[in-house]
């Protein structure tokens, strides 16, 4: 019996991407979820769940053969796209990021399911940066130090960089850097 179970489990195969997706505040964003399946299904079901740490998984949307059964909730959100089980997230804000749960079952003879998670990271663009130096003249000749401070409004996993004349500055008896 297990090794008849084996083979009906291995009858269903589900292909997500295996590396974080990352998708853009505000912009679009497709989950594509492959599946294949080597049986005689009279019903094929799609569901999709969200969840964040610490939190219990959402339901957002779920599908019978193609027929849409969409949370009314979030229905003008997310979109299922036959006739595989992708996803597509629209628009994508920061509250959007965490994991993505697909679960597929198709019943034949028996049931057969298949899930997989897919992680899903927001970016922010990062906004043009400003720079205030202090004194504010930016003129010290010879003497005393000068303070360049860099900053900006937005932006996810921001990375400063100071260059002098297109070289990279490392921090020495002329440079620090806080």
């Amino acid at each position: 019996f297990f090794h008849f179970y084996a083979g009906i489990c291995s009858a269903l195969k589900l292909t997500v991407p295996s590396h974080t997706i990352h998708g853009i505040e505000g912009q679009p964003l497709h989950l594509s979820v492959d599946y294949n399946f080597n049986a005689t299904a009279s019903e094929i079901q799609i569901i999709w769940l969200f969840e964040r740490s610490q939190s219990n998984p959402k339901y957002l949307l779920g599908s019978v053969n193609q027929r849409v059964v969409p949370d009314l909730e979030y229905q003008h959100k997310f979109t299922l796209l036959p006739p595989n089980a992708s996803l597509r997230i629209n628009p994508l804000h920061l509250s959007d990021e965490g994991n993505y749960i697909v679960k597929v079952n198709i019943r034949g003879n028996g049931t057969i399911a298949a899930s997989q998670k897919i992680q899903v990271a927001v970016d922010v663009p990062v906004t043009k940066p400003t720079v205030h130096t202090e004194p504010s003249s930016g003129v010290v000749e010879y003497v005393g130090n000068i303070t360049l401070k860099c900053t900006v409004d937005k932006g996810t996993r921001v990375a400063y960089q100071w260059m002098k004349n297109g070289k990279r500055l490392h921090a020495g008896p002329n440079y620090t850097f806080s």
